[in-house]
């Protein structure tokens, strides 16, 4: 092959990846307009409880540093759980569950930002599976929304942060609809997202 044609051919090429990656991006912000689109009610912490949703039983509002993870990744905040949804068999010493639960139209658990009135805002949402019943449904992968598998949550016992907050053994996905992440839309901690409010 020329040089001269070498060089259009991997033009070409850079081309096509820039073309991709604007495609999935464009994509990825459709998915996450529409799971918007599906909580916004929720904004209004009462309406979540109307609908079954309750605080995460160990009171935290979830930091990167509480979960071993450097500090400047920022937060989670307060998780609300659907324990309908999650089909929670335990609360302790680790919540467990039974959720194989993957639907963004109405996600298992919605995040809130404690605000300094008091309030709380809503920030994002998650969807979890336990490891333990997702494998035994015969799946062999993590779930994926948009193009991204969800991530791994698992304690390591040997380290001071607990990686996977309060749960036992589990696959999540966020996905920040009402706030901004820097980091990308459906990394697990917003670095724009504080617990600087919670009262414990």
């Amino acid at each position: 092959m020329s040089t001269a044609v070498w060089k259009l051919s991997a033009s070409a090429l850079v081309v096509l990846c820039v073309a991709a990656a604007g495609i999935a991006r464009a994509d990825q912000a459709s998915d996450v307009a529409s799971v918007r689109g599906a909580v916004e009610k929720y904004q209004d912490v009462n309406a979540a409880l109307a609908d079954g949703y309750i605080p995460d039983p160990s009171g935290h509002c979830v930091t990167a540093e509480m979960a071993g993870f450097p500090a400047e990744y920022g937060a989670m905040g307060i998780h609300y759980l659907n324990p309908g949804l999650l089909k929670i068999t335990a609360t302790a010493p680790r919540v467990d569950g039974e959720s194989t639960y993957t639907d963004w139209s109405k996600p298992a658990i919605l995040i809130y930002e404690p605000q300094a009135d008091g309030s709380l805002q809503l920030v994002g949402v998650e969807n979890l599976v336990f490891v333990k019943s997702w494998e035994a449904a015969g799946n062999k992968e993590p779930p994926e929304f948009s193009g991204r598998l969800w991530d791994f949550m698992s304690d390591d016992p040997a380290t001071p942060g607990d990686e996977a907050h309060g749960f036992m053994p589990h696959y999540d996905q966020h996905v920040w609809v009402m706030r901004e992440n820097p980091r990308g839309d459906l990394e697990p901690f917003n670095s724009a997202v504080t617990c600087e409010h919670h009262k414990h």
